[in-house]
């Protein structure tokens, strides 16, 4: 087994991996930029060194910052996590030329993989089924939309280079692609440094079936089955389950099969997922089933096949590398049970997802039967430097309708303030009759947004619990039951002869009016999910965060009242698509922000003209400038 390991990484995964390297005796050793200096990771690592400024392009993605930490600690291995250096053979290969041992497969794998039209091609040729599409180089915008006429509408542009879905574009009609190749293309080119794109048929039903392999040095290839991913939103995943719903004994055997075969094409070592897109029109059917991309490193998803294999992938990676051969064989490997994994973003669905930053003032989420992969802890902060996503919630039960249930359980009752998250969107898309039967594809977020991202109102029995902790503050301080106002103190003494028999109490609620009427009749109250603040009290419900205030409190939107388009958060302007004196409608992209690794278009809020303009394609925001001021 290896002596101790650098880990070029941060957040969940750094922590992940330190949590099974302790476990093996292996010593570890954490790498931090400015923003990360007192980050979870770091503190719990035996070793941590210093890389550099907050942003990853000079710290977490300069490969001779990582090569130097490891020289200098006398790191025998590099652990490169997912993201960042993950995927970079030639990182991989500078690693091995330093004498290190590298924590993944081969520098020749990564690249045969690396970039999705070669991979394509060495698949087909390999005897595995490949979707429809363009691979070629002639990357002209007019050769590029030939093809995309040709192969027919809609269809995906896709980033060579690209991963967690980033650089990827849906394509409906002809009429919209230039402006989604111009999108796609920038953003490829900021997140991995090349444009290059494919160009694949859109499959309209379509399922993201993934499948867990493993290979070792002494040729052994084995799969650990399937994972569903079609929970998505923007082509980012969202819920990930294992075993796939609907998948039968011959389908899978059929998929992973083909999952190693294609693994042994590249002579595969260490982790790595086969990603595959099924046409899911008339159920999951193994000659609809067409080979997409290899990722080429562990999976944020890799939990829900450890909670139904009861493996330790991370424990396996280090074994691998170490030189040692696969802990089992393919007929020792079963499944048991079901597991799901809910991705917990800092964003707020309310804004069309744009990320939430600041101090994690009240953040629970640790509870009975649930794994946490967290990020953070209660008062890190979250950063506009990395990616929005803070915490993986992973459940595993007996059967798929009972992890469901555990999973909305989980989402429905994480707390966290002021930060926003996507908690309670969450435990909707769990809780949904169309998930828990089992029937979803890509699409299932984009077709039901509305309602997965709605806000409850104030029902009655939360209106009363707002009124009665802000009547009855004493109760705050430390008891989270009280059996009837009865026993309390001040306006709350309804039964004496000279009282009134009620009392309304008036407030706020996010900044909406509200009141609710407290009586002698109440009976029993629970405080739990109720946390005091400076200006009343926090309600959690549901994975919803209720503010309630004595007086009104001041909105954070990015579009304020009067037509101000501000930035809602630090970020680089990437494109201004209107001028001063145009006329917009509601809904229309203004100009597109890039923070936290994505592009987020700020749209008008209404019809009218933009009067003033000062955002200025290229140019550094910081949170709550006016970039432009709309009149009706």
């Amino acid at each position: 087994m290896l002596e101790s390991v650098l880990i070029a990484n941060r957040g969940e995964i750094a922590r992940r991996i330190i949590r099974t390297a302790r476990k093996l005796g292996v010593r570890t050793i954490a790498v931090y930029s400015d923003a990360d200096a007192d980050a979870p990771h770091v503190r719990e690592a035996d070793e941590a060194v210093h890389i550099g400024p907050a942003p990853a392009r000079e710290s977490y993605l300069v490969q001779d910052k990582i090569l130097a930490a490891a020289k200098a600690t006398n790191a025998a291995a590099i652990h490169p996590g997912y993201g960042f250096l993950s995927e970079n053979a030639a990182f991989a290969q500078a690693v091995i030329d330093a004498g290190l041992i590298w924590v993944g497969p081969p520098p020749a794998a990564i690249d045969a993989m690396g970039l999705k039209d070669a991979a394509k091609t060495r698949m087909a040729e390999a005897g595995v089924p490949v979707t429809p599409g363009y691979l070629g180089d002639d990357q002209s915008p007019e050769r590029l939309r030939r093809e995309a006429d040709a192969i027919g509408y809609p269809v995906l542009i896709k980033a060579v280079a690209g991963g967690g879905g980033k650089g990827m574009r849906k394509v409906l009609e002809a009429g919209e692609f230039a402006a989604a190749l111009a999108s796609c293309q920038r953003e490829a080119s900021a997140s991995f440094g090349d444009q290059k794109v494919l160009i694949e048929k859109y499959v309209t039903r379509p399922r993201h079936i993934e499948v867990q392999v493993f290979g070792d040095s002494h040729g052994n290839v084995v799969h650990l089955f399937e994972r569903d991913c079609s929970l998505q939103r923007r082509h980012q995943k969202v819920i990930e389950e294992a075993p796939a719903p609907g998948m039968d004994e011959a389908t899978r055997a059929v998929v992973c099969e083909a999952a190693v075969k294609a693994a042994r094409a590249v002579n595969y070592e260490g982790a790595g997922t086969i990603e595959f897109i099924a046409d899911a029109s008339e159920g999951l059917k193994a000659d609809r089933i067409w080979f997409m991309e290899m990722n080429t490193r562990l999976q944020v998803e890799h939990p829900v096949t450890e909670m139904i294999t009861g493996q330790d992938l991370v424990e396996w990676q280090l074994r691998v590398a170490s030189g040692e051969p696969l802990p089992l064989t393919q007929d020792e490997l079963k499944i048991d049970g079901w597991a799901m994994e809910a991705r917990l973003y800092a964003e707020n669905p309310a804004t069309g997802f744009l990320p939430s930053i600041g101090r994690l003032e009240h953040f629970r989420i640790a509870f009975p039967g649930v794994r946490t992969d967290s990020a953070v802890e209660e008062a890190d902060e979250v950063t506009p430097f990395y990616d929005p996503m803070i915490s993986k919630l992973i459940v595993h039960a007996k059967d798929r309708a009972s992890a469901a249930s555990k999973l909305v359980w989980a989402c429905g009752s994480a707390q966290i303030w002021p930060v926003k998250t996507n908690a309670a969107f969450l435990a909707r898309c769990a809780g949904h009759p169309d998930f828990i039967e089992g029937d979803v594809d890509t699409g299932f977020i984009e077709a039901r947004l509305e309602s997965l991202t709605a806000k409850p109102p104030l029902g009655d029995r939360l209106k009363t619990l707002a009124a009665f902790a802000l009547a009855a503050p004493h109760l705050m301080a430390g008891k989270e039951q009280f059996q009837s106002p009865w026993s309390s103190f001040d306006g709350l003494r309804s039964w004496r002869l000279n009282a009134p028999a009620n009392r309304v109490i008036h407030f706020f609620c996010d900044g909406e009016p509200a009141a609710a009427e407290l009586s002698g009749e109440m009976a029993f109250l629970s405080m739990q999910g109720v946390r005091p603040t400076a200006e009343g009290v926090m309600i959690f419900d549901y994975g919803e965060v209720y503010e309630i205030t004595r007086i009104a409190a001041a909105s954070g939107a990015s579009a304020a009242s009067d037509g101000s388009i501000l930035s809602p958060m630090p970020g680089k302007i990437v494109s201004v698509s209107v001028k001063a004196g145009d006329t917009v409608t509601k809904g229309q992209t203004l100009l597109v922000l890039e923070a936290m690794k994505m592009e987020h278009a700020l749209t008008a809020p209404f019809d009218g003209v933009v009067a003033e303009l000062s955002a200025i394609a290229g140019g550094q925001v910081s949170e709550g400038v006016v970039l432009a001021k709309l009149e009706a």
